[in-house]
């Protein structure tokens, strides 16, 4: 089984025990001064463990000064580094896996509040470790600083529009700034070969700088480093040729390669380069002596191309891989929104790559290789693309916190979660409710020890996540729930479908403590006069295609992801659709990837979208809103409102039970508050692990 997937390969000297390749994404788990600290050592090697061939940490500053992208990322720009790295890659080679570290510095899109300050940070944080906690407090001011352009600009190939996530003033960098870096680069590779790093990789993809010089888009210099295609390849040629001959030809080189910069999928044909000079540049590195290509997409102005919501397929942009593989005859290593062993297989022998890659599936599981190699791929845990991973990154990196997976409580937390103490001594719990809160509730209850049963009142498990899995292009999400039952069935945990408890009947079975995650339902408030006519409808109603709308005026309360959802599958059937939201925004609080994803599509269609406006009634022919900041009403015709307000708790078997005196109840997921799919995983498991 999987024959290919789990053969050797080679790239350039090193031979990679399998062909899975765990590629880079930060996690802010190392330290201010660049060292990797035993969490982030304990995160890579459980996927060493697992079974990964390669592995890719998180990307690696080479310069202090001006190319950092956070605080606490690996860092290869001094030699101070070699010998932790050294230890870092002794843990990995323990379990048979390799180590590349991707050297990177972030360009335009740069973390404008670090430049000249953190090598001035790293000694005292060093020296007192509360200061950086004190800095991480910070945050909010000096990201607002950057936003009003209070700040040290960053380093970029030219001056050119702000990147859409990046920081607000760059300036084009002086000759002698770009060969300075080019040295940085050269003198990052030679202390991972020192350290005994397998190999290294150059970050040419997502929009970082090497990227930068390369695309005609934000390299617009006129001297030796811009303007002709062989100008743009200068930047990444020196540094190659540098490593070269500091390294030798011997030492293992990748470049991960941004092949198709991808703004025709945003609108903006003509923009950048496309796939046909991704494979000129690919052409180029192979004679520049690159040991192997790792195909990516996009850049931060294009993000969800190459970090991709639940809606993209799996393996939709493995065209990219082989287009690349046609130029070339050295290993071509490609993410491409790998999700099983099957799928993997399956593209190695079609021959679309030689290498599969991705971070998110080995962040989801770290044991997939593991699994699959055993024959049990049914115990896969599938990222589901719901990207709590990036959002959670991007919020908790300012605040001194690391990344998390919606799925996998032990990202970040490997040595607590596989050594979970074994205390449940066969006491008796119920869990109420089989959506995502019950059933990661149900499977570390039953890894601590505890006699666990599932009672969930549907035949089918999932709450909430059956909504969202309805929607269009989101059925992946209830990949979720199959994979935490077999976990949860795997652990010991037994499962009642189909069987409703009262408070009463589980009082009578004498449980030792009760997790209530029977979820929440839609908010109806009471306030909006003509609420209750028959005119009016929940989203779920509609996304479950219980009232088909046709051909009519409708208006949607609320711009969630619900409401939105809800609004695409109501243009289908030809009605025109007005959303109206009280925030001054679309979607307020939503990742904003998963707005851009949805709205790509709505705005093909007539939906109108009213923001700041609240609803006051319903009527038969309309409905009236009222200006937020004015309070002026307006009336919108419509023959139907459908109300996608958010969902409240539903707290009443928890009320009933602790009337009843039973001992020891926790609510977690939504029954405690309404959330995302992590949201209800994470509470359910902080509060079992909170159990003594």
């Amino acid at each position: 089984m999987y024959e290919t997937l789990l053969s050797p390969m080679k790239i350039g000297s090193m031979t990679v025990k399998n062909r899975t390749v765990m590629t880079a994404a930060e996690f802010s788990l190392g330290q201010t001064d660049g060292k990797p600290t035993e969490r982030l050592m304990d995160y890579y090697e459980e996927r060493a463990k697992g079974g990964v061939g390669m592995i890719i940490p998180g990307i690696c500053r080479v310069n202090d000064m001006g190319g950092a992208s956070t605080f606490t990322q690996l860092a290869m720009s001094h030699d101070y580094h070699i010998e932790p790295m050294r230890e870092f890659a002794e843990r990995l080679h323990r379990h048979g896996a390799k180590l590349c570290i991707q050297l990177h510095h972030p360009g335009r899109q740069g973390m404008a509040s670090a430049i000249n300050s953190l090598p001035l940070v790293i000694p005292v944080a060093d020296r007192y470790p509360g200061v950086m906690d004190k800095i991480f407090k910070c945050t909010p001011v000096l990201l607002g600083m950057e936003k009003k352009g209070i700040c040290f600009s960053v380093q970029a190939p030219s001056k050119v529009e702000l990147a859409k996530h990046g920081a607000t003033r760059m300036h084009a960098m002086s000759k002698r700034e770009v060969r300075s870096l080019i040295e940085d680069f050269i003198d990052a590779a030679e202390r991972c070969k020192k350290a005994g790093v397998d190999c290294v990789e150059l970050h040419a993809g997502h929009g970082y700088i090497i990227q930068q010089f390369l695309s005609p888009h934000t390299n617009r210099r006129t001297d030796e480093y811009g303007g002709s295609f062989d100008n743009r390849m200068r930047f990444i040629t020196e540094i190659i040729q540098g490593i070269r001959e500091r390294c030798g030809r011997d030492y293992p080189l990748t470049v991960r390669l941004t092949a198709d910069e991808m703004y025709a999928r945003i609108g903006r044909e003509g923009t950048g380069y496309d796939i046909e000079t991704g494979k000129l540049i690919a052409k180029r590195l192979e004679e520049l002596t690159v040991d192997a290509i790792n195909v990516t997409s996009a850049c931060y102005d294009a993000y969800n191309y190459w970090l991709e919501p639940t809606s993209f397929e799996p393996g939709w942009r493995k065209y990219l891989a082989r287009e690349i593989k046609s130029v070339v005859s050295i290993p071509v290593i490609a993410a491409n929104v790998i999700r099983t062993p099957e799928q993997a297989e399956k593209q190695l022998l079609e021959g679309d790559q030689d290498f599969v890659a991705s971070a998110r599936t080995f962040i989801c599981d770290p044991h997939w290789v593991e699994k699959a190699a055993s024959g049990h791929p049914e115990d896969i845990r599938r990222c589901i693309g719901c990207l709590n991973c990036i959002r959670s990154f991007m919020t908790n990196a300012g605040v001194g916190k690391p990344g998390e997976c919606a799925l996998n409580m032990s990202v970040a937390r490997e040595k607590e979660y596989f050594n979970m103490p074994k205390d449940g001594e066969g006491r008796k719990m119920i869990v109420l409710g089989a959506g995502p809160a019950g059933l990661t509730a149900a499977q570390t209850l039953a890894m601590r020890g505890f006699d666990v049963t599932v009672y969930e009142k549907e035949k089918k498990p999932g709450g909430q996540v059956i909504t969202a899995a309805a929607c269009n292009l989101k059925d992946k999400l209830y990949w979720c729930i199959e994979d935490l039952m077999t976990a949860a069935k795997k652990a010991g945990a037994k499962i009642e479908l189909g069987k409703e408890l009262s408070a009463k009947e589980i009082a009578d079975m004498d449980p030792w403590g009760v997790v209530v995650a029977t979820g929440a339902e839609p908010i109806r408030p009471r306030s909006i006069q003509g609420i209750d006519r028959e005119n009016v409808f929940t989203a779920p109603q509609i996304i479950h295609r219980e009232k088909v709308l046709s051909n009519a005026d409708v208006v949607v309360a609320g711009s969630g992801m619900t409401g939105l959802e809800t609004a695409e599958i109501l243009c289908e059937t030809g009605n025109h659709v007005t959303v109206i939201e009280m925030a001054d925004e679309i979607a307020p609080g939503t990742w904003f990837q998963l707005v851009d994803d949805e709205m790509e599509r709505l705005t093909k269609t007539d939906t109108k979208f009213e923001t700041g406006s609240k609803l006051v009634s319903i009527g038969e022919d309309g409905v009236v809103t009222e200006d937020v900041k004015t309070g002026k009403r307006r009336f919108i015709p419509a023959d139907y409102l459908v109300l996608s307000l958010g969902v409240r708790p539903d707290g009443r078997l928890a009320r009933e039970l602790d009337e009843l005196s039973v001992r020891r109840i926790w609510r977690v997921g939504d029954a405690m508050k309404s959330g995302t799919i992590a949201d209800a995983c994470h509470s359910a498991y902080d509060a079992v692990m909170s159990i003594r």
